[in-house]
């Protein structure tokens, strides 16, 4: 297992992998074998960026028995999902000012799917090739934003503002999702718990499925849904998402 992450130091961008409290210094392309420089760097002297920069973060609802259930939502034949505009994206520490009069603000813990190399029209067995890695992602939502026009669920503009579609703080390879977990917490308190292995389509059949007739490019992200226990983001609230494996993504909501 490695995990990789995007860091700004001395006023230089660059990436590399996480061994402890230090970094490995990488140069070339994340996605195609990356050279260590031999420079190491502490943990605690950088600034966190973003993992990757996603052409496009593509979001999945109802992707789990157990929230189906409780919502008596059927399994749906195929992944059901929206897209989440780039100026949603933030790192892990970046603080995420929510607009006035938006009411209720909900998050969402999720894990995200990391693709690493170009395809489409992908088989499960070859998608599974195609998956670099997992990170944590916020999914948050105007919850009434999201319902106001009866005529039409407004997905794109409730999940769509500034900072609402934050990630990270690593990318990590080598890890099995059905032996993980979900936790968010706000203000430190355990807020939501869920398995991964409750996940109505796996992480293979969900780039299988989103690849058909869409191009994925090599950074593009995948949130795979979330479940139970998804609820609001107090005013002033710090909120983590915590996936064993991958770390603690932690953003304050001003």
């Amino acid at each position: 297992m490695a995990r990789w992450l995007r860091y700004t130091h001395g006023g230089r961008d660059g990436f590399g992998r996480l061994d402890g409290e230090s970094i490995t210094v990488h140069e070339g392309d994340l996605f195609s074998t990356p050279t260590p420089t031999g420079e190491t760097l502490p943990l605690a002297d950088v600034t966190l960026d973003l993992p990757c920069r996603p052409s496009k973060l593509i979001a999945l609802w109802n992707n789990f028995h157990a929230a189906a259930e409780k919502q008596g939502l059927e399994r749906p034949e195929a992944p059901l999902f929206f897209v989440k505009p780039p100026n949603t994206y933030r790192a892990s520490g970046q603080a995420v000012t929510i607009p006035d009069g938006l009411g209720r603000i909900l998050f969402e813990g999720e894990l995200g799917i990391v693709i690493g190399r170009r395809g489409r029209d992908l088989s499960p067995e070859a998608a599974a090739e195609h998956i670099f890695g997992y990170t944590c992602v916020n999914d948050v939502t105007a919850l009434e934003v999201l319902k106001a026009d009866p005529s039409f669920v407004q997905w794109t503009r409730s999940k769509g503002f500034d900072g609402f579609g934050p990630f990270g703080p690593v990318i990590a390879t080598g890890l099995d999702p059905d032996a993980l977990s979900v936790a968010v917490r706000v203000n430190g308190r355990e807020r939501q718990r869920y398995p991964l292995a409750d996940m109505i389509f796996k992480p293979r059949e969900i780039v299988a499925l989103v690849s058909r007739g869409m191009t994925l490019e090599p950074g593009d992200l995948i949130a795979c849904g979330t479940s139970n226990g998804a609820g609001p983001i107090p005013k002033g609230a710090t909120v983590e998402v915590d996936i064993e494996g991958i770390g603690v993504l932690s953003n304050a909501f001003a």
